[in-house]
């Protein structure tokens, strides 16, 4: 964390909830959000990763044909891609990783200047997605046979 957002004592806060969907509308969802902050001045965000039920394969596909790079892959039958904008002096690195309908976004909002933040994202979203996307995602009913 340190390293990719340069930061000593970040302020943290967030909330995963696995099984909010259940409560909502009996459909097998979560979703939830870690944020990372600067702890001094006006503490902007510097560092985002979010679970929603809002994953398309097909933006997946859309985003690297407009040239994202495709994600190696990290959950069995997921899709995803990175890449990195802003300048270089104000650096912004994002990957978003799809299994199903659950999406898993990496967004470093303020990386560090002269590192490589989309491979940050992209080692972030290695330790957090299996965890994140599988909790969330429904084991299939084993048949009966």
């Amino acid at each position: 964390m340190r390293l990719m957002t340069g930061i000593q004592d970040p302020i943290v806060s967030g909330k995963f909830d696995m099984t909010v969907g259940k409560r909502l509308d009996g459909k097998n969802y979560g979703t939830g959000g870690c944020y990372v902050y600067e702890p001094t001045g006006n503490k902007p965000k510097v560092l985002q990763i979010s679970l929603s039920p809002a994953g398309s394969k097909e933006e997946v596909e859309a985003e690297v044909n407009q040239g994202a790079r495709r994600l190696p892959e990290i959950v069995p039958g997921a899709v995803g891609y990175y890449g990195q904008d802003g300048t270089a002096d104000d650096p912004h690195a994002a990957a978003i990783l799809v299994h199903g309908l659950d999406q898993v976004i990496v967004e470093l909002v303020h990386g560090v200047k002269g590192r490589d933040n989309a491979a940050d994202v992209v080692a972030l979203m290695k330790l957090v997605a299996p965890k994140l996307i599988l909790d969330a995602t429904p084991t299939p009913q084993k048949t009966r046979g």
